[in-house]
């Protein structure tokens, strides 16, 4: 007898259908734990992030399996704009992919290629083999996975990103942008000073373009004024903290009031939000 599956919405659908901006968090740390935790807080959607955090296929994939119990919608970050990174993320379970440093159309063309099966990209048929297409259990994966059970966001995080961004984002495939102020910032010779005027400028010029070509834009505000004010101004999708970056801060104010305030020793002081 035959068996089959659904694969939940992916995030596409799930933004489609909000009537509201959705919040989520990183998950950098690697822990199954506090995937977990995080996956039972009430948040949207978290973000596994397999660029700057040390995760490898096999832990990715274990989050996945633990977040699938829990309503909250799982994207994971590739390391790179690669189709072989892809391909593994893809097969491992990942239906939304968020690649980053996207500076051109082309970059963009070249991560929908690598998410879509022949004659329309290039990715390798693995459905029998992989956790993606829950190893033939899903009536018709190959058929409905480019355009029906993956979805695609690409990062906008390069002064370059900002002058293609109407390239990028209007590149068939492309289901949505997600902003980073702290590499814009960077690349703009800016490091650390996400508000800069010109930083601003570029951050509203790609949500802009994105509200231009009817496409879902996100960001990543961890100071939580900023985050509501772009809540306010209707984002679509926002990353608000990091499991890692709630431990340091959390810690580091047990430090300040159980040791330094009492003590008369200063503490560490203020730490950036980013």
């Amino acid at each position: 007898m035959s068996f089959s599956l659904e694969l939940p919405p992916t995030f596409k659908q799930r933004l489609a259908d909000a009537d509201r901006g959705l919040a989520g968090m990183w998950l950098c740390s690697g822990s199954t734990v506090n995937a977990e935790i995080a996956a039972g807080s009430g948040l949207d959607w978290v973000l596994i992030d397999g660029e700057h955090a040390p995760l490898s296929l096999e832990s990715i994939q274990t989050q996945l399996q633990i977040l699938a119990a829990y309503p909250v919608t799982p994207v994971v970050r590739v390391p790179v704009n690669n189709e072989v990174f892809i391909k593994q993320y893809l097969d491992l379970g990942a239906q939304n992919l968020l690649v980053p440093m996207v500076n051109s159309g082309e970059d963009a063309a070249a991560a929908v290629r690598a998410v879509r099966y022949p004659p329309a990209g290039v990715r390798g048929v693995g459905a029998a083999l992989s956790r993606g297409g829950r190893w033939n259990r899903v009536d018709g994966y190959l058929g409905r996975a480019n355009d029906e059970l993956v979805s695609l966001f690409v990062q906008i995080e390069s002064a370059e990103a900002v002058e293609n961004v109407e390239a990028i984002v209007n590149t068939e495939g492309v289901d949505g942008i997600f902003i980073g102020p702290s590499d814009l910032a960077a690349s703009m010779g800016f490091i650390g000073q996400q508000t800069h005027p010109d930083v601003v400028a570029g951050v509203r010029s790609a949500i802009a373009a994105a509200r231009t070509a009817g496409k879902p834009v996100g960001i990543n505000a961890f100071d939580q004024q900023v985050a509501l004010g772009y809540l306010d101004d209707g984002m679509d999708f926002i990353l608000v903290a990091a499991d890692v970056s709630l431990l340091a801060r959390a810690s580091e104010k047990l430090a300040d009031t159980f040791l330094h305030e009492r003590s008369g020793v200063a503490g560490t002081g203020e730490r950036a939000s980013y």
